[in-house]
């Protein structure tokens, strides 16, 4: 469920950026247009050069054992890459090149005095007999074997990523920063913190990791890190979809980085449920947020939107995967989640929305998760099937779970305003607005409390 206020239902969840999960197409090429043309060719170098940066990283990682360095040495090559090859062209082997780079620069900086000599003395050693080992000019990147580098290793630097001895926030911060590519200062301005911040925060869950093994988690162990490794990524799309402080609703960045990331996943693990339905209601989600927003940045609820701006090929995409993640197995969180984003976005208006459907969701939701974002859920849904009144009586039964939590403010005066009672319903919107650090949610909350009680 979605932090934001669309509807002040809880349903316009946490689930997508555009169909694409990139760039919005703009800059086409084909329009003759010079700047246009070298804005396409540098827009699709970024893109080959995010598609390779986990991989090459966790080619070095692998190799000599050293995340840090080795994050700082692959960040060496990527600033390499950009400057040359949109004068020079994208090599015929882009990854083999930015190994190449990266080792060398890497190599450069252990050998640059006597402790860094002593942490390569100390890679050697503990290097694995299938170490990868960065091929010469024009050969394939293979290791002893015949072991290339893949997008593998992008899943097994996640799981790096959102090891269980860093915290939710380290884990995010290292994910964009190491599997997505971002530097940090835009992880920095997408968290609404000081550059030096995030930069503490990066190196400190740098720390927390090192020494761990680059390998992917055994058997037992890998249901439980992968789930964390979802979490992160639904984390990272929420932040993006609803920011929970400052100017803006939607940080388009952060989440199509988090679809491209699930994509990733995807690709490596199709028949995995979980990974299907995260994706799915990520694309649903986002499939909404032309909407979502009125001329002038206010925030436009669900139940009020333009549905004509709704993206239909991110529906049909989001809505195919859902069915896909549904009859792949026992229906976990995240596919009941898409299938409650797929009703949604089916409904061609908002009364056409099948309530009593998603309210057996809920039901199958909550009676699985004592998630109290997914109860509020579930209280809107009872509103909208059995009337406000006994949505009400539901909030009411979550005040204590969710106790100061601008969420449930939000929903109470949504039911409190249809069934009449309007100076209550004005208070409720009001402490929901100070409760948040939205700024778009408190001012339409404000003004819904101010259309109440003028």
């Amino acid at each position: 469920m979605s932090r934001s206020t669309d509807g002040t239902d809880g349903t316009d969840s946490t689930d997508g950026t555009d169909s694409t999960g990139g760039r919005d197409g703009t800059d086409s090429a084909g329009t003759g247009d010079d700047s246009t043309s070298t804005r396409t060719r540098t827009d699709g170098i970024e893109d080959l050069l995010r598609l390779h940066a986990p991989q090459v990283l966790g080619a070095l990682v692998r190799r000599y054992g050293h995340f840090d360095p080795a994050e700082d040495a692959v960040q060496e090559a990527l600033i390499a890459a950009a400057a040359q090859w949109p004068e020079d062209g994208a090599p015929e082997n882009p990854r083999g090149w930015l190994i190449r780079v990266a080792s060398r620069r890497l190599t450069d900086r252990l050998r640059s005095d006597e402790a860094r000599r002593r942490r390569e003395e100390r890679a050697a050693a503990l290097t694995p007999a299938d170490a990868f080992v960065a091929p010469p000019p024009g050969e394939s990147p293979t290791g002893p074997g015949g072991r290339a580098p893949s997008e593998d290793d992008t899943l097994t630097l996640l799981f790096l990523c959102c090891h269980p001895a860093l915290s939710p926030a380290a884990q995010i911060a290292l994910t964009l920063r190491a599997v997505g590519g971002l530097t940090t200062a835009e992880i920095a301005r997408a968290h609404l913190v000081p550059e030096a911040t995030m930069a503490q925060r990066i190196s400190r869950a740098k720390r927390a990791v090192r020494g761990t093994e680059f390998r992917p988690p055994e058997p037992g162990d890998r249901d439980r890190r992968l789930a964390a490794v979802l979490q992160v990524l639904y984390l990272i799309f929420n932040e993006g979809y609803t920011a929970t402080s400052g100017p803006a609703l939607h940080r388009t960045d952060l989440a199509r980085e988090a679809i491209r990331l699930t994509r990733a996943v995807r690709r490596l693990l199709p028949h995995e449920g979980r990974v299907s339905g995260l994706l799915a209601l990520m694309v649903l989600t986002e499939a909404r947020a032309p909407a979502r927003t009125g001329p002038d940045g206010e925030l436009v609820p669900l139940d009020e939107q333009d549905r004509s701006l709704w993206d239909r090929t991110a529906i049909a995409e989001g809505t195919a995967l859902a069915e896909e993640a549904l009859a792949g197995g026992p229906a976990g969180d995240y596919q009941l989640q898409a299938a409650i984003a797929a009703l949604h976005d089916e409904a061609g208006r908002a009364e056409d929305t099948d309530w009593p459907q998603i309210l057996a969701l809920y039901e199958l939701l909550v009676h699985r998760s004592p998630d109290p974002a997914a109860a509020l859920g579930r209280a809107v849904a009872v509103a909208m099937v059995h009337g406000p009144r006994a949505g009400l009586a539901e909030v009411d039964a979550l005040a204590g779970a969710l106790e100061g939590h601008y969420r449930l403010d939000a929903v109470r005066a949504h039911l409190l305003e249809r069934a009449g009672e309007s100076e209550a319903a004005g208070v409720a919107y009001r402490a929901a607005a100070d409760g948040t650090l939205s700024e778009p949610e408190a001012r339409y909350l404000r003004t819904r409390a101010a259309r109440l009680n003028p």
